[in-house]
Protein backbone atom coordinates (compact mmCIF):
# COMPACT_ATOMS: atom_id res chain seq x y z
CA UNK A 1 0.00 0.00 0.00
CA UNK A 2 1.35 3.62 -0.95
CA UNK A 3 2.11 5.75 2.31
CA UNK A 4 0.16 8.62 0.59
CA UNK A 5 -2.55 10.39 2.71
CA UNK A 6 -5.03 11.78 -0.11
CA UNK A 7 -7.63 15.09 1.30
CA UNK A 8 -10.31 15.95 0.01
CA UNK A 9 -10.68 20.08 0.44
CA UNK A 10 -13.94 21.71 0.25
CA UNK A 11 -14.52 24.97 -0.64
CA UNK A 12 -17.31 26.53 1.16
CA UNK A 13 -17.61 29.58 0.08
CA UNK A 14 -20.85 31.26 -2.08
CA UNK A 15 -20.51 31.08 -5.97
CA UNK A 16 -19.46 34.07 -7.07
CA UNK A 17 -21.56 34.28 -10.40
CA UNK A 18 -24.90 33.32 -7.96
CA UNK A 19 -24.13 34.30 -4.26
CA UNK A 20 -25.27 31.09 -3.34
CA UNK A 21 -23.60 29.83 -0.37
CA UNK A 22 -23.60 26.19 0.34
CA UNK A 23 -25.63 24.90 2.90
CA UNK A 24 -24.58 22.71 5.55
CA UNK A 25 -26.20 19.60 4.81
CA UNK A 26 -24.45 19.86 1.85
CA UNK A 27 -21.21 20.26 3.30
CA UNK A 28 -21.66 17.58 5.78
CA UNK A 29 -23.02 15.24 3.24
CA UNK A 30 -19.68 15.61 1.30
CA UNK A 31 -17.64 15.35 4.50
CA UNK A 32 -19.93 11.76 4.98
CA UNK A 33 -18.91 11.03 1.42
CA UNK A 34 -15.33 11.23 1.61
CA UNK A 35 -15.22 9.28 4.62
CA UNK A 36 -17.40 6.50 2.83
CA UNK A 37 -15.36 6.59 -0.27
CA UNK A 38 -11.83 6.11 1.34
CA UNK A 39 -10.31 9.72 1.75
CA UNK A 40 -8.01 9.90 5.05
CA UNK A 41 -8.84 13.83 5.98
CA UNK A 42 -11.42 16.34 5.18
CA UNK A 43 -9.88 19.46 5.22
CA UNK A 44 -12.17 23.07 5.60
CA UNK A 45 -10.22 26.24 4.52
CA UNK A 46 -9.98 29.23 6.80
CA UNK A 47 -10.97 32.08 4.02
CA UNK A 48 -12.82 35.40 4.83
CA UNK A 49 -14.09 36.95 1.66
CA UNK A 50 -12.51 36.71 -1.81
CA UNK A 51 -12.63 39.57 -4.53
CA UNK A 52 -11.99 39.11 -7.90
CA UNK A 53 -9.53 41.27 -10.10
CA UNK A 54 -11.89 43.34 -10.97
CA UNK A 55 -13.17 44.04 -7.58
CA UNK A 56 -17.44 43.38 -9.52
CA UNK A 57 -17.88 40.15 -7.54
CA UNK A 58 -16.79 39.14 -4.29
CA UNK A 59 -17.60 35.57 -2.30
CA UNK A 60 -18.09 35.49 1.52
CA UNK A 61 -17.17 31.78 3.10
CA UNK A 62 -18.52 30.22 6.00
CA UNK A 63 -16.38 30.48 9.52
CA UNK A 64 -13.29 27.62 9.52
CA UNK A 65 -13.33 26.65 13.15
CA UNK A 66 -17.27 26.15 13.23
CA UNK A 67 -17.61 24.20 10.53
CA UNK A 68 -14.47 21.96 11.52
CA UNK A 69 -15.91 21.77 14.97
CA UNK A 70 -19.84 20.53 13.34
CA UNK A 71 -17.80 18.23 10.63
CA UNK A 72 -15.88 16.64 13.40
CA UNK A 73 -19.18 15.97 15.11
CA UNK A 74 -20.95 14.80 12.38
CA UNK A 75 -18.08 12.30 10.90
CA UNK A 76 -16.92 9.45 12.89
CA UNK A 77 -13.35 7.91 11.52
CA UNK A 78 -12.00 10.22 8.71
CA UNK A 79 -9.65 13.28 9.99
CA UNK A 80 -10.34 16.55 10.08
CA UNK A 81 -7.87 19.07 9.12
CA UNK A 82 -7.75 23.16 8.82
CA UNK A 83 -6.66 24.02 6.27
CA UNK A 84 -5.02 26.69 7.44
CA UNK A 85 -6.02 28.31 9.99
CA UNK A 86 -4.63 32.36 9.77
CA UNK A 87 -2.25 33.49 12.37
CA UNK A 88 -3.07 36.74 11.17
CA UNK A 89 -6.81 36.92 11.47
CA UNK A 90 -6.23 34.79 15.01
CA UNK A 91 -5.03 35.13 18.32
CA UNK A 92 -2.34 32.15 19.16
CA UNK A 93 -4.35 31.41 22.26
CA UNK A 94 -7.40 31.35 21.26
CA UNK A 95 -6.58 29.23 17.71
CA UNK A 96 -4.77 26.39 19.83
CA UNK A 97 -8.49 26.43 22.59
CA UNK A 98 -9.92 26.09 19.52
CA UNK A 99 -7.80 23.27 17.89
CA UNK A 100 -8.12 21.66 21.27
CA UNK A 101 -11.79 21.79 21.56
CA UNK A 102 -12.07 20.20 17.73
CA UNK A 103 -9.33 17.48 18.86
CA UNK A 104 -11.91 16.82 21.58
CA UNK A 105 -14.94 16.60 19.74
CA UNK A 106 -13.31 14.23 16.98
CA UNK A 107 -12.01 12.36 19.38
CA UNK A 108 -8.61 12.85 18.40
CA UNK A 109 -9.14 13.19 14.76
CA UNK A 110 -8.01 16.30 14.15
CA UNK A 111 -4.60 18.01 12.30
CA UNK A 112 -3.59 21.06 13.20
CA UNK A 113 -2.82 23.31 9.79
CA UNK A 114 -1.66 26.79 10.42
CA UNK A 115 -0.17 29.42 7.96
CA UNK A 116 0.74 33.08 7.79
CA UNK A 117 -2.50 34.39 6.44
CA UNK A 118 -3.56 37.25 3.95
CA UNK A 119 -2.75 40.91 4.25
CA UNK A 120 -4.10 43.24 1.35
CA UNK A 121 -7.53 43.54 0.70
CA UNK A 122 -9.26 40.21 1.94
CA UNK A 123 -7.18 41.33 5.68
CA UNK A 124 -8.28 45.13 5.34
CA UNK A 125 -11.90 44.27 4.91
CA UNK A 126 -11.85 42.73 8.81
CA UNK A 127 -9.38 45.65 9.81
CA UNK A 128 -6.25 43.29 10.19
CA UNK A 129 -2.99 44.70 9.30
CA UNK A 130 -1.48 44.57 6.30
CA UNK A 131 2.18 44.78 7.14
CA UNK A 132 4.63 42.15 9.06
CA UNK A 133 2.68 39.41 7.78
CA UNK A 134 5.11 36.50 8.15
CA UNK A 135 7.01 38.45 11.20
CA UNK A 136 3.39 38.15 13.04
CA UNK A 137 3.20 34.62 11.76
CA UNK A 138 6.69 34.10 13.19
CA UNK A 139 6.04 35.92 16.72
CA UNK A 140 2.58 33.72 17.27
CA UNK A 141 4.58 30.60 16.38
CA UNK A 142 6.57 31.71 19.88
CA UNK A 143 3.24 30.93 21.54
CA UNK A 144 1.20 28.42 19.42
CA UNK A 145 4.19 25.75 19.25
CA UNK A 146 4.83 25.87 23.44
CA UNK A 147 0.91 25.45 24.31
CA UNK A 148 0.51 22.68 22.11
CA UNK A 149 3.58 20.64 23.01
CA UNK A 150 4.53 21.70 26.59
CA UNK A 151 1.10 22.75 27.84
CA UNK A 152 1.78 26.25 28.50
CA UNK A 153 3.52 29.47 26.98
CA UNK A 154 5.34 32.55 28.73
CA UNK A 155 5.81 35.22 25.56
CA UNK A 156 6.35 39.11 25.42
CA UNK A 157 6.72 40.08 21.53
CA UNK A 158 6.55 41.94 19.06
CA UNK A 159 3.06 41.49 18.10
CA UNK A 160 1.67 38.96 20.89
CA UNK A 161 1.95 37.92 24.55
CA UNK A 162 0.72 35.28 26.70
CA UNK A 163 0.99 35.74 30.55
CA UNK A 164 2.27 31.86 31.81
CA UNK A 165 -0.97 31.34 29.65
CA UNK A 166 -2.13 27.29 29.96
CA UNK A 167 -3.44 25.01 27.76
CA UNK A 168 -6.07 23.45 28.87
CA UNK A 169 -8.20 21.29 28.75
CA UNK A 170 -6.52 19.37 26.22
CA UNK A 171 -8.10 16.85 23.43
CA UNK A 172 -7.42 13.32 23.00
CA UNK A 173 -3.93 13.82 21.32
CA UNK A 174 -2.14 15.92 23.59
CA UNK A 175 1.21 17.24 22.82
CA UNK A 176 1.20 14.72 19.88
CA UNK A 177 -1.57 16.70 17.76
CA UNK A 178 -0.06 16.98 14.00
CA UNK A 179 1.26 20.00 13.42
CA UNK A 180 0.59 21.12 9.74
CA UNK A 181 2.31 24.91 8.60
CA UNK A 182 1.74 26.22 5.33
CA UNK A 183 4.70 27.66 3.35
CA UNK A 184 5.90 28.91 -0.03
CA UNK A 185 9.15 30.89 0.41
CA UNK A 186 12.34 30.41 1.95
CA UNK A 187 11.22 32.10 5.26
CA UNK A 188 8.21 30.42 5.81
CA UNK A 189 9.15 27.12 5.23
CA UNK A 190 12.39 27.73 7.75
CA UNK A 191 9.38 27.56 10.08
CA UNK A 192 7.81 24.54 8.84
CA UNK A 193 11.07 22.92 8.85
CA UNK A 194 11.84 24.43 12.53
CA UNK A 195 8.31 23.61 13.84
CA UNK A 196 5.87 21.48 11.92
CA UNK A 197 5.24 17.81 11.61
CA UNK A 198 4.23 18.68 8.41
CA UNK A 199 4.78 21.46 5.99
CA UNK A 200 2.19 22.43 3.06
CA UNK A 201 1.75 24.01 -0.33
CA UNK A 202 -0.81 24.65 -2.73
CA UNK A 203 -0.66 24.89 -6.34
CA UNK A 204 -1.01 28.23 -7.58
CA UNK A 205 -0.21 28.03 -11.49
CA UNK A 206 -0.35 24.08 -12.18
CA UNK A 207 -1.50 21.13 -10.36
CA UNK A 208 0.85 18.85 -12.36
CA UNK A 209 4.27 17.17 -9.91
CA UNK A 210 6.61 18.51 -11.91
CA UNK A 211 5.73 22.32 -11.61
CA UNK A 212 6.69 21.30 -7.80
CA UNK A 213 9.89 20.28 -7.82
CA UNK A 214 11.48 23.23 -6.96
CA UNK A 215 9.71 23.98 -3.69
CA UNK A 216 10.38 20.47 -2.60
CA UNK A 217 14.03 20.66 -3.42
CA UNK A 218 13.79 23.76 -1.28
CA UNK A 219 12.38 22.08 1.65
CA UNK A 220 15.08 19.58 1.85
CA UNK A 221 17.70 22.21 1.66
CA UNK A 222 15.86 23.68 4.24
CA UNK A 223 16.25 20.40 6.52
CA UNK A 224 19.68 20.27 5.68
CA UNK A 225 20.52 23.57 6.72
CA UNK A 226 18.46 23.26 10.09
CA UNK A 227 20.17 19.85 10.80
CA UNK A 228 16.80 17.75 10.55
CA UNK A 229 16.30 15.03 9.44
CA UNK A 230 14.11 15.24 5.96
CA UNK A 231 11.97 11.66 6.87
CA UNK A 232 10.78 13.57 9.84
CA UNK A 233 8.60 15.54 8.11
CA UNK A 234 5.95 15.00 6.22
CA UNK A 235 4.96 16.96 2.90
CA UNK A 236 1.81 17.88 1.65
CA UNK A 237 0.06 19.62 -1.62
CA UNK A 238 -3.35 21.17 -2.40
CA UNK A 239 -4.17 20.87 -6.30
CA UNK A 240 -6.79 20.93 -8.42
CA UNK A 241 -8.58 18.18 -10.00
CA UNK A 242 -11.73 16.96 -12.39
CA UNK A 243 -13.14 13.58 -11.76
CA UNK A 244 -13.57 11.21 -14.46
CA UNK A 245 -16.02 11.92 -16.36
CA UNK A 246 -16.86 15.30 -14.85
CA UNK A 247 -16.08 19.23 -16.69
CA UNK A 248 -13.32 21.28 -15.16
CA UNK A 249 -14.70 24.16 -13.57
CA UNK A 250 -13.70 27.74 -14.18
CA UNK A 251 -11.19 28.15 -10.86
CA UNK A 252 -8.85 25.31 -12.43
CA UNK A 253 -9.66 25.75 -16.05
CA UNK A 254 -6.12 27.41 -15.84
CA UNK A 255 -3.91 25.50 -13.47
CA UNK A 256 -3.27 22.32 -15.10
CA UNK A 257 -5.62 20.26 -12.78
CA UNK A 258 -5.30 16.93 -12.73
CA UNK A 259 -7.29 15.03 -15.56
CA UNK A 260 -8.11 11.68 -17.16
CA UNK A 261 -9.20 8.06 -16.14
CA UNK A 262 -9.29 7.09 -12.44
CA UNK A 263 -6.26 4.85 -13.61
CA UNK A 264 -4.27 8.36 -14.74
CA UNK A 265 -5.44 10.78 -12.17
CA UNK A 266 -4.03 7.71 -9.51
CA UNK A 267 -0.62 7.37 -11.53
CA UNK A 268 -0.38 11.54 -11.32
CA UNK A 269 -0.93 10.97 -7.42
CA UNK A 270 1.96 8.37 -6.95
CA UNK A 271 4.09 10.34 -9.20
CA UNK A 272 3.80 12.98 -5.75
CA UNK A 273 4.01 9.89 -3.58
CA UNK A 274 7.66 9.23 -5.59
CA UNK A 275 8.55 12.69 -5.09
CA UNK A 276 8.61 13.08 -1.48
CA UNK A 277 5.28 13.76 -0.86
CA UNK A 278 3.43 12.40 2.00
CA UNK A 279 -0.06 13.61 1.39
CA UNK A 280 -2.27 15.66 -1.13
CA UNK A 281 -5.29 17.46 -1.05
CA UNK A 282 -7.80 16.95 -4.13
CA UNK A 283 -10.13 20.65 -4.86
CA UNK A 284 -12.21 20.73 -6.83
CA UNK A 285 -14.37 23.14 -8.67
CA UNK A 286 -17.91 21.08 -9.01
CA UNK A 287 -20.30 19.36 -7.08
CA UNK A 288 -18.87 17.38 -4.33
CA UNK A 289 -21.51 14.69 -3.72
CA UNK A 290 -21.05 13.84 -7.26
CA UNK A 291 -17.29 14.68 -7.94
CA UNK A 292 -16.18 12.59 -4.62
CA UNK A 293 -17.44 9.03 -5.58
CA UNK A 294 -16.56 10.04 -8.90
CA UNK A 295 -12.77 10.23 -7.31
CA UNK A 296 -13.31 7.00 -5.06
CA UNK A 297 -11.90 4.33 -7.81
CA UNK A 298 -8.73 6.44 -7.78
CA UNK A 299 -8.49 6.61 -4.00
CA UNK A 300 -8.86 2.89 -4.03
CA UNK A 301 -5.98 2.36 -6.77
CA UNK A 302 -3.43 4.84 -4.56
CA UNK A 303 -4.55 2.48 -1.60
CA UNK A 304 -3.82 -0.48 -3.47
CA UNK A 305 -0.64 0.17 -4.74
Amino acid sequence: MADLSIGFATFVMEDPETGVAPSWASTREAALLAEQHGFDTFWIPDELVWENEEKQRVAGWWECVAISAATAEATSTIAIGTWVLSALHRGPGITVKAIETIDEISSGRTIFGLGAGHSARQGAMFGYPPDRVVGRYEDALEIVVPLLRDGHANHDGPYHSADRQPNRPRGPQGSEMPLMLAGHGPRTIGLAVKYGDIWSGYATSSSQPEAFQDMIDLVDRTCEEQGRDPSTLGRSMGVGVAAPGREIGPMWADSSPIVGSSEEIAETLLAFHAMGFTSIELCIDDDPAEAIPALAEAVAIVKDA
